[in-house]
């Protein structure tokens, strides 16, 4: 613990008595939403910039106009508090726009992933049970599709916002068109609004299952956005926010939007991600305000390093997920000052963020959260003799349980049963009750910190397997493959393998781009110099790409149903055998050994 370190952590107090005044709870009664935040904007700012996009800028005066118009209409159209509305547009400034006015009149904005087709798309208009959906000139196909099994209004409950200039279907009204005359004037309702009421619904990104829409209130909206703000970027009206992630994502609406709306700095938004374009886009538009993604910045990380890549207006930068391989390197090569990585949910009554900008954590947190022991292989959480739940040691991985009280309510999901799926009870004691985050944390030592303990992300419990009686961290794994020259991107997971306990890793890679083939002696000279024996996986897939969600999760139910299997993977696959610290190619003879529990796994 040097001196630099104790000063570096002091000079952070101020922002972080600002904040822990700010998140303090408010109660659910009181009046408060983010649309006021853009009404205040508009007087404060007016003038200023709030969004810059594809060639096009709009002032915060400008902004909450456009805001107005769209929710007076939808007012005229019979949209009222508590009406739900699902929201189906890629990023631009009239997603802002239609999100701010649905908030105006109390309605419930239901943000739906862009990449959705079919009944996953058709689930999530109907789950939420929308009045209208409102949806780009970009997703009137998708729409299109599924129109048939909604039920929605032909020409009356579908609205069309406009994009490359193509006219409304015959099924749908124009928005753009319709609210032109709307008054630009700011609804009587806004200032009714209360913090309990529902702001929009976020759903899950899970790898399987229907997509579930988790609530989340105007009060939850507002304490992200403030820490945002305060703590995390601490930008002001000055400042300009780099937002590249899908804003249906709650890091992008919360987390970098609400900042914006919280403090008035401007955005710039683009459409979809672009790593070639990052720097230049960085540049061009004096943005000194990055909200990420982790593995975005591996992406990043993966382009063309250039001596004067430091050389740019980035300073600060919040998000999640970004692994302590990728950090440092990260921080270095693009000059980065302050990085806010955080953990949280949707759904999830708990947060953490590294406010005091120590390196390589997710931070601390105001809430009240136990670490308990869980066993992989069973996916099941220790008890004890008395039936409780089992703390861990410090430095120990354990799974993150946040109590539920008054101050951490769980807002939960639009199915209570899915709810309920989520609630420990009498963990501790009789009548408690914890919700269960599925990932696990280990408390890390973060140097001076003030004695808030510092916490880092280890894993989601479904991305951690147990090999040779040892639980293995895919991430971590992760890190350590994609840390070979060779290797581009990995996603590894659990295999089973007949005749062995648990379940083997498994690493399905993509190479440096122009290499043709993986060079297996040199990878092997790395997996077995970096990892212990349990920890290297004995399966290898190359394909030329990874599948990933909208919001850049790595895709494995395919990959693991699929495994090493030869009749199902057409793409080269490698073995490292039983005594051996060398990757070869799989072979049809060998495989029928794993198949019949013969290989001396």
């Amino acid at each position: 613990m040097g001196l630099r370190d104790i000063a570096s952590t002091l000079a952070q107090v101020p922002a972080l008595l600002m904040v822990k005044k700010t998140l303090k709870p408010r109660p659910y009664t009181d009046k408060d939403c983010f649309g006021l935040q853009v009404e205040a904007n508009a007087i404060r700012f007016g003038e200023r910039i709030a969004i810059v996009f594809e060639g096009r800028s709009v002032t915060w005066a400008q902004f909450n106009a456009l805001a107005n118009r769209y929710a007076n209409h939808l007012a005229g159209l019979g949209v009222a508090r508590g009406d739900v509305v699902s929201l189906v547009m890629e990023n631009r400034i009239e997603f802002l726009a239609v999100t701010v006015a649905l908030n105006k009149l109390g309605a419930t904005a239901g943000f739906i992933n862009t990449n959705l087709r079919g009944k996953p798309l058709t689930h999530c208009i109907a789950v939420t049970e929308s009045r209208k959906c409102v949806f780009g000139e970009e997703l009137a196909p998708a729409l299109a599709e599924v129109k048939a099994d909604l039920s929605l209004t032909e020409g009356e409950d579908y609205l069309f916002v406009p994009d490359a200039g193509q006219a409304a279907p015959n099924w749908a009204s124009d928005l753009a068109e319709d609210s032109a005359a709307a008054s630009p004037e700011n609804p009587p309702t806004t200032i009714n609004n209360a913090l309990g009421d529902t702001a929009m619904y976020l759903f899950t990104s899970g790898t399987t299952g229907m997509p579930k829409a988790a609530v989340l209130s105007n009060r939850r909206f507002l304490a992200s956005a403030a820490m945002s703000h305060k703590a995390g970027l601490k930008c002001t009206e000055k400042d300009r926010l780099y937002m590249c992630l899908p804003l249906y994502h709650g890091t992008g609406i919360l987390i970098g939007c609400g900042a914006a709306f919280h403090s008035g700095a401007s955005m710039f938004i683009r459409r979809k991600f672009s790593a070639s374009s990052f720097l230049s886009d960085v540049r061009e538009h004096q943005t000194t305000c990055f909200v990420y993604i982790g593995e975005l910045c591996r992406y990043l990380l993966n382009t063309p390093e250039a001596p004067d890549d430091h050389d740019n207006p980035l300073l600060h930068m919040i998000g999640n997920g970004l692994r302590p391989d990728v950090w440092m390197p990260f921080k270095k090569r693009f000059g980065i000052k302050r990085i806010t990585e955080f953990y949280g949910s949707s759904e999830g009554n708990v947060a953490f963020a590294n406010l005091l900008n120590k390196d390589e954590t997710v931070g601390m947190t105001a809430s009240e959260v136990a670490l308990v022991a869980y066993d992989v292989d069973a996916d099941t959480i220790v008890k004890d003799e008395a039936g409780r739940c089992v703390r861990v040691k410090p430095g120990e991985p354990g799974l993150l349980l946040g109590q539920i009280n008054e101050e951490a309510a769980f807002e939960g999901y639009t199915n209570p049963d899915a709810t309920e799926s989520k609630i420990l009870r009498n963990a501790f004691e009789d009548g408690d009750a914890w919700f269960n985050t599925g990932d696990l944390l280990r408390e890390v030592d973060a140097g001076f910190t003030l004695g808030y303990p510092h916490y880092q992300f280890v894993d989601r419990v479904g991305d951690t397997f147990r090999w040779k009686s040892e639980n293995v961290s895919t991430n971590e794994v992760g890190e350590i493959i994609n840390g070979f020259e060779g290797v581009q991107f990995c996603n590894v997971y659990g295999v089973e393998v007949p005749g062995a306990d648990g379940r083997a890793g498994m690493a399905a890679l993509v190479l440096e781009a122009g290499l043709e083939a993986l060079d297996a002696e040199a990878f092997s000279r790395h997996v077995a110099g970096e990892l212990p024996p349990y920890a290297r996986p004995l399966f290898l897939r190359v394909q030329s790409d990874i599948d990933v969600t909208g919001t850049f999760k790595m895709l494995k139910g395919d990959l693991k149903q699929e495994g090493y299997d030869l009749s199902r993977v057409a793409e080269p696959l490698y073995v490292m055998k039983p005594g051996s610290t060398a990757y070869e190619r799989l072979d049809a003879g060998f495989a029928d050994r794993i198949k019949s529990g013969q290989a001396g796994y």
